[in-house]
């Protein structure tokens, strides 16, 4: 037995070993962080019935992966179902999402209807066309919800698309306006949640590689390379690259808002604005420089802030 191959082996087993603890802490990171949004936000009570909405992407594989180990451990009792729209996309593989969701012994339902045909009738080459084809599957995800007899649909949306949704708003719709962990479903039937609300997406494709899920491609959105939502999503990468901690900075701030200091009177009533005489903390602070403790993400440099 030679020196060369003992090292080999020992080597090997020093790394195998390392990669099934950070995969460890991985697992124990996802549920601990989707534990407590659900906490944070009362996303998930006793008796509730959840429709998982599954798209074949990673996002909602990672979400209904985590969702199952939540349901094992919870301290209520609720139901997940499983639900995919199958908008007849040519080449879409159906038969992958009913073979692993049988392999998990998951609930689930397959709805088939052809929003592919009505998408790529109506939108021009080269436009975009989530929009529609959003309206169209909640539309439908609604109906099939209603027949489930489920009260929650639950959302694979993590972090980062948090962030994107707010930087888009704030760049082309002119509002402050964020994607929100919880809210009613805009016909007021039923509540949506997203459970990944504090999950980072790189978390979820080293998840989604360690569990090596079926990944289904989209040939409609995912084949559109030059929307705005994926402009977003690179500007805030090269961000996180320059300066490692700004997306959790700039998440936590969607959780700290100060409508005194933005410009929305239906927030704060600056026309009747009185003083009081009495200090205030969240009083004007014009003169002087706002203090800034930037964050120290795992060991590594935060932003800089520079004030001009």
């Amino acid at each position: 037995m030679s020196a060369v191959w003992i090292e080999n082996e020992v080597s090997t087993f020093g790394n195998t070993a390392k990669i099934e603890r950070e995969t460890h802490k991985l697992e124990k990171r996802l549920c601990r962080q989707v534990g407590q949004a659900i906490i944070d936000y009362n996303m998930i009570e006793e008796g509730d019935r959840v429709m998982v909405c599954m798209s074949g992407g990673k996002d909602s594989y990672g979400m209904l992966d985590i969702l199952l180990k939540m349901q094992q451990r919870a301290p209520v009792q609720f139901e997940l179902v499983a639900v995919n729209l199958d908008q007849k996309q040519p080449g879409f593989p159906d038969h992958i999402l009913p073979e692993y969701l049988k392999s998990m012994g998951v609930e689930f339902h397959i709805e088939t209807q052809d929003t592919y045909s009505i998408v790529k009738r109506n939108i021009p080459e080269g436009k975009t066309m989530c929009s529609l084809c959003s309206r169209l599957r909640r539309g439908i995800l609604y109906k099939v919800a209603r027949e489930l007899k489920c009260n929650k649909l639950a959302l694979g949306h993590h972090r980062d698309d948090m962030l994107q949704t707010f930087f888009l708003n704030m760049f082309f719709g002119g509002k402050l306006k964020g994607m929100p962990p919880k809210l009613t479903s805009d016909n007021g039937e039923f509540i949506v949640i997203r459970p990944l609300a504090y999950v980072a997406e790189k978390d979820l494709v080293r998840w989604a590689e360690h569990r090596q899920f079926p990944i289904i491609p989209c040939s409609l959105c995912g084949s559109q390379e030059n929307l705005q939502r994926k402009q977003a999503s690179k500007m805030l990468k090269e961000w996180e690259k320059q300066y490692p901690g700004r997306a959790e900075t700039m998440f936590t701030a969607l959780k700290n808002v100060v409508p005194s200091h933005l410009m929305d009177s239906k927030l704060h009533d600056f026309k009747n604005l009185k003083t009081t005489g009495v200090p205030d903390e969240d009083g004007d602070k014009a003169f002087d420089e706002e203090p800034f403790s930037p964050p120290t993400i795992s060991g590594l440099p935060a932003m800089q802030v520079v004030t001009l």
